[in-house]
């Protein structure tokens, strides 16, 4: 009973997480449930390490030292359950459990609850970055008890990407806070990548080649905009395939994946009445993705201008990046603002007392959405704890004060050809309304309080006070 830390599921993640662990000094035991996985990982990338396998559940249980250790990372929902409810009969009061994988918050607040009172410990975290970040240096999002964290908080520290020498990880909050914070994580990602993708249809109508588009990412990464999606993108328009030639984000079928958290995170977002427009339409643009059969046959049906023309738009190369530039530093803006404001709402119903400047500290480094302006957010937030929102912040003002007519002229050039910019007119317009000092809401009111007599409000009486109108009669 000698090993520090415990390993269930070996997939890459999990692979490369005790492969991880193990390189920073610490003694790992792995089980996986088919046997032969585990074999092939030990014979394999682990052949070497301090790492052993067993076979057993209760000789992998077994083989850590008290308090145990152990890490699950399998597919969110029933399986890990079931590996929860495997694992209990073999552990003792103090032993500590922790969900790795993407699972839902209510569903770790249940399984914390369930485990304190089998006196056993439980943190669900999350783990961003990827394969890569797994296995050099993920940024970590754990939640639960303080105390439950001070037990895993060596490992988690070590194994954790740095940035200026600190941890890309830290204590987020109780209960499930940690799992809810990598979920909005996971949503502000979908606006990030789908703003990138309407940065990238602009360019493609423009005429520019993928060499081209290639440049212009790698520019923007040496600037404000750098970022590791940024860089990512940058690398994908350089590769070419070898069977014809052409660039590989040419062959790639338009028709995008996802995995839930990003529906999850619009859930919340209407549950808790919070804006979230940038990952709402970048969440519906992949389920308009999916669509592929019906958007073929509709483009032959339903007429527009199909973006040829935007090449004589009249802006110079240099113009047409610099303003498209503009509008996705804008709505990558306001995707963040809306992403902490719903952390922020969803923390204070529950009491868990999120420090955002230390939350976009962690996402400095190992995270998808990792990025140089989150040093930015962490000032804001530091220098105004009770922020209202991110883009009242002076930097952030400033940033959307400037970049704001470009970001109108881009919308402006892509709706007028006919190219779909969801993410980026849905982050203008919750810039627009956030900004306005009165709505039509006021006509809204109306046709509510006609039908239903549901009241409102007047701007000449106070705050407070609820008016109806005897409104006539509509027949037929």
């Amino acid at each position: 009973m000698n090993n520090d830390f415990g390993l269930i599921g070996l997939a890459v993640m999990g692979q490369n997480l005790v492969l991880n662990v193990a390189s920073r000094g610490f003694k790992a035991s792995v089980y996986n449930r088919t046997t032969s996985v585990t074999d092939e990982f030990l014979a394999g990338t682990a052949a070497g390490t301090s790492i052993e396998g067993f076979h057993a559940l209760k000789d992998f249980v077994a083989s850590l030292a008290r308090p145990r250790k152990i890490m699950i990372m399998v597919k969110a929902g029933g399986p890990v359950d079931a590996v929860i409810d495997s694992l209990v009969p073999l552990l003792e009061p103090g032993d500590l459990i922790i969900d790795g994988g993407n699972s839902l918050y209510t569903d770790t607040e249940r399984r914390s609850a369930d485990l304190e009172a089998k006196g056993l410990l439980f943190v669900g975290t999350g783990v961003s970055g990827g394969e890569e970040g797994a296995l050099k240096g993920p940024s970590i999002m754990p939640g639960g008890p303080e105390s439950s964290w001070e037990i895993i908080r060596p490992i988690f520290e070590a194994i954790a990407a740095k940035v200026d020498g600190v941890p890309c990880v830290t204590h987020i909050g109780p209960g499930g806070a940690g799992h809810y914070v990598k979920m909005v994580h996971n949503g502000i990602e979908y606006g990030d990548m789908q703003l990138i993708c309407e940065a990238y249809s602009i360019f493609k109508a423009a005429g520019f080649s993928a060499a081209e588009m290639a440049e212009v990412f790698e520019e923007w990464n040496r600037g404000d905009l750098e970022s590791y999606l940024i860089q990512i993108t940058a690398k994908i328009f350089t590769i070419t395939d070898e069977e014809t030639g052409k660039p590989v984000v040419e062959l790639i079928m338009d028709r995008a994946g996802q995995k839930g958290t990003g529906q999850w995170t619009l859930r919340s977002a209407v549950d808790n009445t919070v804006v979230i427009s940038t990952i709402n339409a970048a969440v519906e643009a992949r389920i308009l993705s999916s669509m592929k059969e019906k958007r073929v046959a509709a483009s032959s049906i339903l007429h527009g201008p199909d973006g040829t023309g935007l090449a004589g738009s009249g802006w110079s190369r240099q113009e047409l990046v610099d303003r498209v530039r503009d509008a996705l530093y804008a709505s990558k803006i306001v995707s963040y603002a809306q992403g902490l404001d719903l952390i922020q709402r969803v923390g204070d119903e529950h009491g868990w007392g999120l420090d955002l400047g230390s939350i976009a500290r962690i996402w400095r480094g190992g995270c998808i959405i990792r990025a140089r302006f989150l040093n930015r957010i962490t000032e804001a937030y530091e220098e105004k704890p009770d922020l209202s929102n991110l883009m009242l912040a002076p930097f952030f003002t400033g940033v959307l004060n400037e970049t704001e007519a470009n970001w109108r002229a881009v919308v402006a050039l892509a709706v007028s050809h006919g190219i779909a910019v969801p993410a980026f007119s849905a982050s203008l317009s919750y810039y627009d309304s956030y900004r306005a000092a009165r709505l039509s809401a006021n006509v809204l009111q109306a046709q509510r309080d006609f039908f239903g007599a549901h009241t409102y409000e007047r701007v000449d009486k106070p705050v407070g006070e609820f008016f109806h109108t005897d409104w006539p009669e509509v027949i037929g």
